[in-house]
């Protein structure tokens, strides 16, 4: 069994996460991120295809059934290869969901579970703050599995009365950002 040393974002500041994170390294015997090779002052998010998803609600609803979900409730997405990244999305990281090409939204990782499948193959279980945040779109071409994405990459956050405005038409989006507007 994996253990991997970390917290559920309980909204402290940053520098606080990162003290709180060094702490509980010791506590798992780890010792530090920094003496296994990692900075944990380094974040890093993944950005990932909501496939099947046709909207932000088709991802609300998935999540919220049981299949999606771990045995703690927290929405998960299962996937076959583990990020080596690992200690820089466990450090204030978070998943950007791509909804028909486009990132719609982004999650917090809470952590990484191991799950071995019915055919005894190890797998990751990218573990989720229930709370979807919508971010300003960004055209995402598709591709296969999940993919880093750095910290000023990631579209920013839609402020809190703007979260609940429809989306731009995907056809506008694409033509926005391909003029460098967006």
């Amino acid at each position: 069994m994996r253990l991997t040393p970390t917290l559920p974002n309980l909204g402290a500041p940053q520098a606080q996460q990162v003290a709180a994170r060094r702490n509980c390294a010791t506590i798992f015997g780890v010792g530090s991120f920094e003496s296994v090779g990692k900075s944990v002052e380094k974040i890093v998010n993944l950005v990932k295809l909501s496939v099947g998803s046709d909207s932000f609600d088709d991802l609300v609803a998935w999540q919220s059934t049981k299949r999606a979900q771990t045995a703690d409730g927290y929405p998960r997405h299962v996937t076959r290869m583990w990020p080596k990244r690992e200690a820089e999305i466990l450090n204030g990281g978070s998943i950007y969901w791509v909804v028909k090409g486009v990132v719609t939204c982004r999650q917090r990782v809470i952590r990484l579970d191991e799950v071995i499948g019915s055919d005894g193959i190890r797998r990751c279980a990218i573990v989720s703050d229930p709370e979807l945040i919508r971010v300003q779109g960004a055209i995402k071409r598709p591709f296969q599995g999940w993919r880093y994405l750095k910290i000023e990459d990631s579209p920013p956050d839609l402020p809190k009365g703007r979260a609940q405005e429809e989306p731009l038409p995907v056809e506008l989006n694409r033509a926005l950002a391909e003029i460098g507007v967006l």
